[in-house]
């Protein structure tokens, strides 16, 4: 087993990336602006330069970083009512903390959003580290996040699980050399995905099963 493991947190912890979805259709709407499907799937994941970047690139907008700024406090106010804990969430990580292995959340949201995210489910005393997109230079799919995370467990980067759902996380998380394990929420796992992650799988139980066998 492996002494650490780090979870994304929006689509693979709490049921958020619906939320998201949602948002980004609310502002499309009030700009008169078509989702292009691949843009939904480039922007999955994303945060900062690189999501601005990717509004830019499709919508020929002048500040990317309005819209994104707008979209995420949507999706914050959203998030204030309900958040939903993903299937097997709790298990896996009672499972790590029984085994000691060390726990870190490393996702693209603000450091607000995810301890308000923890907080509110109860799961906050599961995690021993924070990281936040916003704290680094380089979001997904650089692998940046995923080894300042193994570096504040204390370990290599090799010797961590990384837990994502989407295709630039899945990408981080290979290229940092953890062992990266796929939970797929909105996006399909492809060729790509299955060849640069270490399990794919439908759940966190499904995923913590395949750990107690050896499998990942």
């Amino acid at each position: 087993m492996k002494k650490g493991a780090i979870f994304d947190m929006d689509g693979l912890m709490f049921d958020t990336e619906t939320v998201w979805q949602r948002c980004w259709s609310e502002v499309a709407d009030e700009m008169n602006l078509e989702l292009d499907p691949q843009f939904r799937k480039e922007i999955c994941g994303t945060s900062g330069d690189l999501m601005a970047g990717i509004i830019a690139k499709y919508y020929h907008v002048e500040d990317g970083h309005a819209i994104a700024k707008d979209v995420k406090t949507r999706v914050q106010n959203y998030l204030m009512e309900e958040v939903i804990e993903k299937p097997g969430l709790r298990e896996i990580l009672q499972f790590f903390r029984d085994n000691g292995v060390r726990i870190a959340v490393a996702s693209s949201s603000t450091r607000g959003q995810i301890q308000r995210n923890l907080e509110k489910t109860g799961t906050a005393g599961y995690i021993d580290e924070i990281i936040s997109g916003t704290e680094i230079a380089h979001g997904k799919p650089a692998p940046d996040i995923f080894l300042y995370a193994a570096e504040m467990l204390g370990y290599d980067a090799k010797d961590c699980y990384v837990f994502e759902d989407a295709y630039n996380g899945v990408r981080a998380g290979a290229a940092s050399g953890a062992a990266t394990v796929m939970i797929p929420d909105s996006q399909e796992p492809t060729d790509e995905m299955r060849e640069l992650a270490a399990g794919i799988y439908d759940s966190l139980t499904d995923a913590m099963k395949a750990i107690q066998k050896g499998e990942i």
